[in-house]
């Protein structure tokens, strides 16, 4: 399956194959005519994907760097390790970077590529279910800082996406939910009836033989809201549904508690819950979407009080002038931006 993200000189495309990782070499060449490949994965993803991968790069003199697994990895303070280690391996302009992991992989190797030398090519090949669904497409790259997560970054677009479901055969049970945090968001944002079909199934395991249709689904919908909204300024922030309180719930706990699907699937079902209360949902939504999340075993709430929160709330991206933008479903599958400010979450009580 090929999708291509349209946007002029940003365009790239998106192939998803089971397998294909072995034949990465073929639709890199495409793209990319350089000498050097340099690959950024972790101690969970390389040891086992690394050697398939430069074996389908044969053509090109290949390093990499091998990182820590796990968000604190995200962090401003390991790019100077990446820079430099780019440096050594005599990375210049012309070169390529490849992400090979998961959502911090991408994140963060994406920031990279975007800094060094004022920006190197990049290609992302995503191995977790939430980066082959989400954080892989749209060229949103970024760090964290002890403050709050994503607070520096850029929009900084691969030159193309490769994503092979097989990868997800080899992934902890726990961050298959954690991917299904996202997928959950796209039924819920865009797609009723990909909620319908997520929520007829019994299992991740009566789901698992439609993953690459769905990984499809949710990419493609990904396509539309970025093609209409590169810079994240409108229709875009749509795709944030669950992740104002997703941010702050991880930042709360270090990054060491909730995942971030994990914390996305509370978010959706506590900001419907709140959005209900107030009139600005259909009652029953919340509901709805705690019974998807149980199916596929994700909390729907941290039993936190919201008071404890708003401090990271007040950092948010999306909280501007004092004026917050809160992204909220008219029902499932129609999602909408409405503008407030933290009395939104007044009477949330425990989150």
């Amino acid at each position: 399956m090929e999708l291509t993200i349209n946007l002029g000189t940003n365009s790239y495309p998106i192939y998803i194959e089971n397998g294909i990782l072995a034949n990465a070499g073929h639709y890199i060449a495409k793209i990319f005519s350089g000498k050097k490949i340099f690959i950024i994965s972790d101690d969970n993803v390389f040891p086992l994907y690394g050697k398939i991968l430069i074996s389908a790069l044969d053509d090109w003199e290949c390093h990499s760097l091998i990182l820590p697994h796990g968000e604190p990895t995200k962090s401003f303070q390991s790019l100077p390790n990446i820079y430099e280690t780019m440096l050594s391996a005599g990375l210049s302009r012309s070169d390529l970077v490849i992400a090979l992991g998961g959502g911090v992989i991408g994140d963060l190797a994406g920031f990279a590529a975007s800094s060094y030398l004022r920006g190197i090519k990049l290609v992302q090949i995503p191995t977790s279910l939430l980066a082959q669904v989400d954080s892989s497409v749209g060229g949103k790259v970024a760090v964290d800082l002890q403050q709050g997560k994503n607070l520096v970054g850029a929009f900084y677009h691969p030159k193309l996406v490769l994503i092979d479901p097989e990868t997800l055969n080899t992934l902890p049970q726990r961050y298959i939910f954690d991917g299904m945090g996202e997928v959950i968001k796209y039924g819920c944002i865009r797609d009723a009836k990909l909620f319908e079909t997520l929520k007829n199934k019994t299992s991740f395991e009566d789901l698992k033989e439609y993953l690459p249709e769905i990984i499809y689904n949710c990419v493609n919908i990904k396509r539309m809201v970025v093609e209409a909204d590169q810079f994240d300024t409108g229709e875009r922030m749509l795709l944030n549904f669950g992740h104002t309180l997703a941010h702050t719930i991880e930042q709360y706990y270090h990054y060491e508690r909730e995942s971030h699907g994990e914390a996305v699937a509370i978010g959706m079902y506590q900001i419907s819950r709140l959005a209900e209360q107030q009139g600005l949902t259909v009652p029953g939504t919340a509901e709805t979407i705690k019974e998807v999340l149980v199916t596929y075993k994700l909390s729907y709430e941290c039993q936190l009080p919201i008071s404890e929160l708003l401090g990271a709330v007040k950092l948010d991206k999306k909280n501007l002038n004092n004026s917050l933008n809160v992204i909220l479903l008219k029902q499932i599958g129609d999602s909408y931006i409405h503008p407030t400010d933290l009395s939104f979450f007044e009477n949330a009580g425990l989150i």
